[in-house]
């Protein structure tokens, strides 16, 4: 996969970046390249403003708040997917089961089959700031403000074989983060370069770019080489020139294959396996509510790519 290059204390690094999936779907994978990266692991601005706006999906019942504090309910990673030593993250946590998006104050934009119906809409928490901001620091708190319920399912669509979306309207209006734009030309091609930020099987928050849109004619949705896991559905898709959503990560390939007695990421040739699946913006931006609908300005985001070669390598 092409990488992301990106400044870091006076050196040019590669950034390298994965994509989202889904914990009731199909699973994900990871083509040419893991490019997933935490986001102490870059100083760029841009990449950190989306990604700053970007939630994990927590049941109620694994979040637990007490005073300005939100403790969250987390597993072992490695001891959930029994992983082989050797799988990147192996010493990270996992607690979301899904991924979304703010796109207007408060409004988040998520997979339809991760939140099915108003009760489990009820059920589930919408999470800012599950993140790595400094090396080895494990988040199993969060601030409680950055911790939101559901007030109300706007609308959902879920096909198997198409548009898979939904939109929440949240019990507070959002403080401190920014709604991300959307791309509203409803056009989409091949080869357009893309960046996922998400929870890949439930972890804390992961960039991945190095990605580009494999197919783009499917009705409902485009299929992407994007490095995405379960966790990630819902997770949106970036425009890596634009920093414009394309769309929001629902289906792919297999996660894990088994090596011995433990497991390691399933690796795809960049144009090889069926590819992940993303929803394409169209197919929601006529469903968004009142004045967020009319709205019809797709006002560029910031470039996230600056070079499409990789120099180097920050994975962990």
């Amino acid at each position: 996969m092409n990488r992301v290059i990106m400044l870091a204390a006076a050196l040019t690094i590669t950034l390298r970046l994965t994509a989202p999936a889904a914990e009731q779907v199909d699973g994900k994978v990871i083509y040419g390249s893991d490019d997933r990266i935490d986001l102490h692991q870059t100083n760029d601005a841009r990449l950190l403003s989306l990604a700053d706006s970007t939630v994990a999906l927590l049941r109620s019942s694994s979040v637990e708040i007490a005073g300005d504090v939100a403790k969250l309910k987390t597993e072992s990673y490695s001891a959930r997917k029994n992983l082989c030593a050797s799988e990147p993250f192996y010493g990270q946590v996992t607690a979301a089961f899904c991924s979304g998006s703010l796109i207007a104050p408060d409004i988040i934009m998520t997979a339809g089959h991760c939140v099915t119906s108003e009760q489990n809409c009820a059920g589930t928490k919408f999470i800012f700031g599950f993140s790595i901001k400094e090396k080895d620091k494990v988040p199993n708190t969060v601030a409680a403000c950055d911790v939101y319920g559901c007030k109300q399912l706007l609308g959902r669509e879920e096909e198997g074989n198409g548009a898979d979306w939904a939109l929440i309207k949240l019990d507070r209006p959002v403080t401190g983060h920014t709604p991300l734009a959307l791309n509203r030309t409803r056009v989409i091609e091949n080869k357009t370069p893309l960046v996922v930020i998400g929870h890949p099987a439930g972890l804390p928050t992961k960039i991945a770019g190095g990605a580009r849109v494999r197919d783009a004619s499917p009705n409902g949705f485009f299929v992407a080489n994007l490095d995405t896991y379960s966790g990630n559905s819902g997770s949106a898709v970036f425009n890596s020139v634009t920093g414009l959503i394309e769309g929001i990560l629902v289906r792919g390939e297999q996660d894990y294959v088994t090596r011995g007695s433990c497991n390691v990421s399933k690796v795809c040739a960049e144009d090889a396996c069926r590819g992940e699946d993303v929803t394409k913006i169209s197919a929601v931006v006529d469903k968004l509510p009142g004045a967020l609908h009319l709205s019809r300005a797709s006002e560029p985001g910031p470039a996230i790519v600056s070079l499409q070669d990789a120099v180097s390598d920050s994975r962990p």
